[in-house]
């Protein structure tokens, strides 16, 4: 995603130029990053809030699938592998109002001004851009969610007002998520009157206010399935308008593009080179697919050999430095994989901070969902530029099957669970396998079929059913966090708040330091701001956290 940031600054900005030659005579004693509210366009600035909110939740989601073994993290001391500059980027596209040089120049303008100015343009102007405030506020309201998930507290009351507030504070979290609920209302009011686009880019729904006001109420149940809000939860549920199909899914379309910009999905930028991969995945994830025949592991893993150094094929100091190493004793007393999965699922268990090998052309790569690789169709060829689906993947952000698990975590009973996970995995196995087509040149025919996907969904229904305790809530995570991937910002939190699966790999380190709750302030933010102090550890709870506190929770930790 690190690319990704400077495509949309170049986008958003390369947008203005060319509007401001070709319809607006500019004033130059004005500056170009102070534009009045008359002076800007409203397609533009919304643009800009949908593409730095799209970033912004591909770097959140990475962080995410990290700490929950979803995707490879890297480094065995928690505290050293997130420092303050974690979350510099993410908090610039959602606050920042002037320049910001993440290192290519180009302006960059973060959401809550854009919104500020569009909101003031909807004010001011005799032409109704409903659909544009409407829009940024129901963006806006979801990225304040995640960052007080992510980092505890954040700036709201005094944020985008540098006059009165140069130096923010910060609001508690349950403040936050109160005036995110409220931004959502005031989304719904704008968006319910089926709006104009007036010409407007939607990134993510083509215009249609009904899918808008679908995803309302979709942030409305995230945020009470993650405060524990029953009531308000199940309201929304018997009002019957929220994300609960395939046609309804919030997510952001990728393209092929490889220059000028580049819009190919990040993962498959960085996996599908020359030179070969250069990510790698998680054997926790690979081999829990692997052992259940998960009919979506061919979709997810692109596998460039057919045996794995130490697990089927012999060990190899040069490209699996681990495949000749003792486990430590913490990963033999708990019967952990510490190295190798078979079949050729190469990656990297929890913290494995060895160096880079020469294995861009063995480890596994990432598939054609969602990233737009390559299907799995055992032909075990390399990766390269353009085969696969091109990188045409997607940013799942809330998919129908993620609020069949939120309805049945937030279930009264068992058998009510066991039904919405049924229909959970059928419709996230349904999603994945649709992929299959992008990669027109694979042999789809090796997949899981109709019967075979079957079978798979009534084996996991029949042994969470049977299960009871711990192995209950450990099938029902395992399942939750596998339908995930790719947009795992919601397991961090169900992992913080149940404690499950404890199933998942230990850090390669037997003393990692304690699970980071919370992430540190971005350290640019307390650079600038003497309101800040950075937090000298990562034990903050949010304030919907109330499990013991670490580094005894959560317990596989």
């Amino acid at each position: 995603m690190k690319n990704y940031l400077k495509y949309i600054s170049m986008v958003f900005f390369a947008g203005l130029t060319f509007n401001a030659c070709e319809t607006t005579e500019l004033d130059l004693r004005v500056s170009p990053n102070d534009l009045a509210a008359d002076q800007a366009d409203p397609n533009l600035l919304l643009n800009s809030i949908q593409l730095a909110y799209a970033s912004n939740m591909d770097a959140i989601s990475d962080l995410g699938a990290e700490l929950t073994r979803i995707d490879y993290m890297f480094g065995r001391d928690y505290f050293n592998n997130y420092p303050g500059d974690t979350f510099n980027g993410i908090w610039s596209r959602t606050y920042s109002s002037g320049f910001n040089d993440p290192g290519d120049g180009t302006v960059q303008v973060g959401m809550f001004t854009n919104v500020s100015t569009l909101e003031t343009i909807n004010d001011e102007s005799e032409t109704d851009y409903s659909f544009h405030v409407g829009v940024s506020k129901t963006l806006q309201a979801h990225m304040l969610m995640l960052l007080v998930d992510y980092l505890g507290e954040v700036t709201f009351s005094e944020a985008g007002n540098p006059e009165e507030f140069p130096a923010p504070n910060l609001d508690d979290g349950a403040s936050v998520y109160a005036a995110a609920l409220a931004l959502l209302d005031e989304a719904e009011g704008l968006l319910s009157g089926s709006p104009l686009t007036l010409g407007a880019d939607d990134l993510f729904y083509g215009g249609d206010t009904s899918k808008w006001l679908k995803l309302v109420n979709t942030i409305r149940l995230k945020a009470y399935v993650t405060t524990g809000d029953t009531a308000n939860f199940n309201a929304v549920i018997a009002d019957g308008n929220y994300i609960s199909s395939a046609d309804d899914d919030f997510e952001f379309q990728y393209g092929t593009s490889e220059l000028q910009p580049d819009t190919r999905h990040p993962d498959y930028a960085t996996d599908y080179t020359p030179s070969g991969a250069n990510i790698y995945q998680s054997n926790w994830l690979m081999e829990l697919m692997l052992d259940n025949d998960d009919p979506r592991i061919r979709y997810y893993f692109y596998r460039q050999t057919d045996a794995t150094p130490g697990a089927d094929a012999d060990p190899n100091e040069e490209t699996l430095a681990c495949s000749l190493a003792v486990p430590p004793q913490h990963y033999i007393d708990g019967g952990f994989t510490y190295c190798s999965v078979p079949n050729g699922y190469w990656g990297r268990s929890h913290g494995n901070n060895e160096g880079t090998p020469p294995d861009n052309f063995f480890r596994t790569a990432v598939g054609v969902y969602p990233a737009g690789g390559r299907f799995d169709d055992s032909s075990f060829g390399v990766v390269g530029l353009g085969v696969g689906g091109g990188g045409a993947g997607i940013e799942p952000i809330i998919l129908s099957s993620y609020v069949d698990f939120w309805r049945a975590d937030m279930a009264g009973n068992d058998a009510d669970r066991a039904t919405l996970m049924r229909s959970a995995l059928e419709k996230s196995i349904a999603k994945v396998q649709s992929f299959g087509s992008l990669d027109v040149n694979a042999d789809l025919s090796v997949g899981a079929d109709a019967a075979a996907v079957t079978a798979y969904i009534d084996g996991i229904i029949a042994d969470f059913n049977a299960a009871t305790g711990d192995d209950k809530e450990n099938i029902f995570a395992e399942q939750y966090f596998t339908t995930l991937f790719g947009g795992a910002t919601e397991a961090y939190n169900y992992y913080r708040k149940t404690g499950y699966p404890t199933t998942v790999l230990p850090n390669w380190e037997p003393n990692p330091g304690a699970f980071p709750r919370t992430f540190l302030y971005p350290q640019n933010e307390v650079v600038t701001n003497p309101s800040l102090t950075q937090k000298e550890t990562m034990t903050q709870q949010v304030f919907w956290d109330t499990n013991p506190a670490s580094p005894t929770f959560p317990p596989a930790n």
